[in-house]
């Protein structure tokens, strides 16, 4: 009986815990949204490691509000004693891409060695940071480059992409331009581009906002031009 009562009054105190906790997060996205525009549509809210802190996502960005929503703290949550960015896990959690929900139908596929390693890369032909990637990435052997033209750089990234995307060979096409600075051909005028627009679609879908930007098997993600000895160590720890 004694055992009875004692699970009866835990069971009572988590339902409080999880009545408060719903209260908490409802009256932070009401005065939060009636407040700033900006929290209008609030993505998700959830409890930090600090007790009356929580997370507040609208989209891929953060914010730490008090249980009333009455104040609000931007930048990073550190985990002194464990020595952890807890806001920039979250980030990189949040930007994660499963590589089988990629849209390889609108990339061309560049296969070095044996291909079994498997990287995406979302890339603009105007971009110098790509054009010197490129030129390391021929460094990495045994895998498969899903290549996603970017073009966000401009009207002439725009036709460039559409050279590339329509040309014969389109691996060879993009490789003669990114090293060797050899122009594509103009498309013929009939050709299907509409890739490149559900690329740039897919891209702000996903908060990729710059080039290049990297997806490993694995769903992380890393942007900018990293060397080939960051390529292998990060393929090596997806294939894991």
């Amino acid at each position: 009986m004694k055992s009875f009562r004692l699970m009866a009054a835990a069971l009572a105190c988590a339902a409080a815990l999880s009545a408060t906790a719903h209260a908490g997060e409802a009256e932070i996205r009401k005065n939060l949204g009636a407040r700033f525009p900006q929290f209008a549509q609030i993505d998700e809210v959830r409890k930090t490691p600090i007790g009356g802190l929580y997370e507040v996502r609208v989209g891929n960005e953060l914010f730490y509000v008090d249980e009333q929503g009455d104040y609000l703290v931007q930048g990073e949550m550190i985990d002194i004693k464990g020595r952890r960015n807890l806001t920039q896990e979250r980030v990189d959690k949040l930007n994660e891409v499963a590589f089988d929900k990629l849209p390889v139908q609108d990339a061309f596929k560049i296969v070095r060695g044996n291909g079994k390693r498997k990287l995406a890369v979302f890339e603009d032909p105007n971009c110098g940071y790509c054009k010197h990637f490129e030129k390391d990435l021929r460094n990495v052997d045994n895998v498969t480059v899903y290549l996603f033209l970017y073009p966000v750089l401009g009207p002439d990234s725009k036709v460039k992409s559409r050279n590339i995307w329509c040309s014969k060979d389109k691996a060879k096409t993009w490789s003669d331009w990114m090293v060797g600075e050899v122009k594509p051909a103009d498309a013929p005028a009939n050709c299907d581009a509409a890739a490149l627009d559900r690329n740039v679609a897919f891209g702000r879908k996903y908060n990729i906002t710059g080039t290049p930007t990297l997806i490993f098997a694995d769903g992380s993600r890393t942007p900018g031009a990293i060397p080939a000895a960051q390529v292998e160590k990060q393929l090596a720890a997806a294939t894991k």
